[in-house]
């Protein structure tokens, strides 16, 4: 199997701290997040991203996979050493890397990690990206009902929650449509009910079970980013009929504008002699297209605010819309243009 470098995927140092792993992650996790990024490898890209972010983010994870030392390069065969050897995974449901379960230089090293995890002896706790309080109850640990017996609240209860990033446009943010996201997670097998005992058709013997399914959620009114939204009852199941819930942590991305806070800003391109002239130009607003007037002299940098074309507030008025001028060359320029440019320069010196 092939050696990964998960510092060189995440692009950090071997001594980053876990905040740089976190920040590192969630900038490539936009970047390449297929409902995103339409390049032919953003798909591969971004499962070799969560790996990493599986390993670095996790101290017990990170503290293993550093003892196989430096000397390893990115894609160089890799044996597995002495002690490191885990559990296959790459059977979970058929799954592979390929299909979006883990490589098989992770399920060497991790495999062991990951069953433990899967029978509720160990579980990652997710930290939470901001302020999401108004979208309730965010604790790592989940508490259930009094009726739950001795003998089930005496075992360490796995975290049933599942959290994925859900990408939202400025239009999703005005009109506040419902969406449809994927959901994929490891499940512990319903039909063994994880005891791993014999085999099971269902998980292989694995205990786990890979759950996909197609949600469908509205996006709330005035969200921000980085927070959740809480779709209840649609997590992770249980051998004793528990059942977690679904956290969508939004991130807001828009090529068509920058947000800033309700505001928006947007960039418009004129040529020199637009700029010294002044012009009109059509631009797209959340409202649909517009037509503004430049003023004669505007220089590169310069802003328009126009009201009422942001994001709404909760006392029912809207942020504004900056139109920041860019200047920019003709791509090409004929010879009687460049000649007027000699002219305006001879004028002008």
């Amino acid at each position: 199997m092939k050696y990964k470098d998960y510092y060189e995927i995440l692009g950090i140092s071997r001594d980053a701290t876990q905040q740089a792993v976190k920040s590192a992650y969630r900038k490539l996790a936009r970047k390449y997040h297929p409902d995103v990024n339409k390049s032919p490898d953003a798909q591969a890209k971004f499962k070799d991203i969560n790996e990493a972010y599986e390993v670095l983010g996790d101290e017990t994870k990170r503290k293993r996979y550093d003892q196989l030392g430096t000397s390893w390069q990115q894609g160089a065969d890799f044996n597995v050493p002495p002690g490191f050897e885990g559990f296959n995974f790459s059977n979970f449901g058929g799954s592979s890397a390929s299909s979006g379960g883990f490589s098989d230089f992770f399920s060497a090293i991790f495999g062991d990690i990951m069953s433990q995890q899967a029978q509720g002896q160990s579980r990652r706790t997710y930290t939470n990206f901001g302020d999401f309080s108004q979208f309730g109850d965010f604790s790592s640990q989940r508490t259930y009902g009094k009726n739950s017996s001795t003998s089930q609240s005496s075992k360490k209860e796995e975290n049933l929650d599942i959290i994925q990033n859900v990408y939202l446009t400025v239009e999703d943010l005005i009109k506040c449509p419902k969406k449809s996201v994927i959901i994929s997670a490891y499940q512990q097998c319903q039909a063994c009910h994880g005891s791993k005992q014999g085999f099971c058709s269902n998980c292989s013997g694995t205990g786990l079970e890979k759950v996909t399914k197609s949600l469908t959620f509205q996006v709330p009114k005035f969200v921000k980013e980085g927070q959740k939204i809480r779709l209840k009852g649609e997590g992770k199941k249980d051998s004793y009929g528990r059942v977690g819930d679904v956290y969508l942590v939004v991130n807001i991305s828009d090529s068509n504008y920058e947000i800033s806070d309700y505001n928006l800003i947007k960039d418009v391109e004129l040529l020199p002699f637009e700029a010294v002239l002044g012009c009109e130009k059509h631009i797209l607003t959340p409202n649909g297209k517009i037509k503004i007037k430049i003023p004669k002299m505007t220089s590169s940098g310069k802003k328009l605010r126009l009201k009422d074309l942001g994001l709404p507030k909760k006392d029912g008025s809207k942020g504004y819309l900056e139109v920041r001028i860019k200047i920019v060359l003709p791509k090409e320029l004929s010879k009687e243009a460049l000649e007027l440019y000699e002219n305006l320069k001879k004028i002008n010196s």
